[in-house]
């Protein structure tokens, strides 16, 4: 665990914007996927089985990803791995709870949005104060982790730019 660098949160919340928009593509072809096989004819036909459906593909794009590598295609693009807590790879036990952690990223506002039937901007302010919360996490723990990685028993590291070069080769 020495000589492990933890990448700062700016880094960490670019990598995660960087994330939506390349998760946005997995979402567009898995929702054709879903509507090819189940012959929906919009979005709100089979709602639940199709959110059901996104949450174990997208589950199951970063579990292997992460327990291959550590790294998704942002993670790598801004240097970042996920490992287990002695630095080696995270095992796909590990990835599935940090996937079903991480959710608490947004989980707890979106109860409270639904609770006070919150809509439009109220509810976007609702979920931007729970990440923002979410975040500060890391500015609470004493190696900087996310509440998340702490629960799961992993953590985030920066990749040293020598490393990437040759783990590319």
């Amino acid at each position: 665990m020495t000589g492990l660098q933890v990448p700062l949160l700016r880094r960490r919340l670019i990598c995660m914007v960087y994330e939506a928009m390349l998760l946005f593509g997995i979402v567009f072809v898995s929702g054709f996927i879903f509507d090819v096989i189940t012959q929906s004819r919009h979005a709100l036909m089979l709602r639940h089985l199709r959110q059901f459906w996104l949450f174990l593909v997208i589950g199951a794009y970063f579990v292997f990803c992460w327990s291959r590598s550590g790294q998704t295609l942002a993670m790598q693009t801004w240097r970042i791995r996920v490992t287990d807590l002695d630095g080696s790879r995270v095992p796909v036990i590990k990835a599935v709870v940090r996937y079903c952690l991480s959710w608490m990223w947004f989980l707890p506002a979106m109860a409270l949005d639904y609770q006070f039937g919150l809509k439009e901007w109220h509810m976007v302010i609702v979920v931007a104060l729970g990440i923002a919360g979410w975040a500060l996490t890391a500015r609470m723990d004493k190696d900087g982790q996310f509440l998340h990685d702490r629960l799961a028993k992993t953590r985030l590291i920066d990749v040293p730019a020598e490393t990437r070069l040759t783990t590319q080769a």
